[in-house]
């Protein structure tokens, strides 16, 4: 009964032209652990950039982790636009993805077990989806800090590729590539579903636990 929507990436030239000033206040704070959600971070700490659809959702499953989380945060990325609004997004004219920007420490937590998170909450073979949430805003995205990240990455995606083929899924269409500008969202955003307990969360994976990739150490 409805006309099925057409999407596809914009191109520099047609994206809005943004802003120079960030969307986010600069004294932000996590709702939860009462950190700064702004850099600079603490020494020793990394930062790990996933897309996964609706934000909201995915942003919940990296804070739940626990012990060696320093901060979440929703955002933008991939795209044109600075300094994004969440409607300019939406619109699809950006080119960004949302995405959760996770903090963490490495001898805390390990960067394998946010990819294992990451996989298993999705359905990384949608393309420009997320169930019912159609957009490339919603498309599946790693954007990655350091060479060991990207590395790590591209294992687990092969790995997972495998594991979900046996199950009757189709080539992943996860973007995975370094990281370029991160636009933290706007402050109602952020951990949405602390604030929103039953607020909306669409995600739902495929049910295929991620396996250890065999490169792996």
């Amino acid at each position: 009964m409805f006309a099925r929507k057409q999407v596809a990436m914009p191109t520099a030239e047609s994206a809005p032209k943004g802003r120079p000033t960030p969307i986010l206040s600069p004294d932000a704070e996590h709702y939860l652990f009462s950190q700064p959600l702004n850099p600079p971070y603490p020494a020793g700490h990394e930062v790990a950039i996933f897309g996964l659809g609706c934000f909201w959702g995915a942003e919940r499953l990296f804070w739940e982790l626990g012990d060696g989380i320093w901060i979440t945060a929703a955002g933008y990325a991939g795209g044109y636009t600075p300094n994004p609004t969440y409607e300019e997004v939406c619109s699809g004219g950006t080119g960004h993805t949302e995405i959760v920007v996770v903090v963490f420490d490495p001898k805390a937590i390990s960067y394998d077990t946010l990819l294992k998170t990451f996989w298993e909450a999705h359905d990384p073979t949608q393309g420009f989806r997320q169930g019912n949430d159609i957009g490339t805003q919603y498309r599946s995205a790693i954007y990655t800090t350091t060479p060991e990240q990207q590395a790590a990455a591209g294992a687990s995606r092969k790995a997972y590729e495998e594991a979900i083929a046996g199950k009757g899924y189709g080539p992943i269409t996860t973007e995975i590539r370094p990281a370029g500008p991160i636009y933290l969202a706007e402050g109602y955003h952020q951990q949405y579903l602390a604030k929103v307990p039953h607020g909306y969360c669409g995600l739902a994976g495929t049910g295929v636990a991620c396996p250890k990739p065999a490169s792996a150490s």
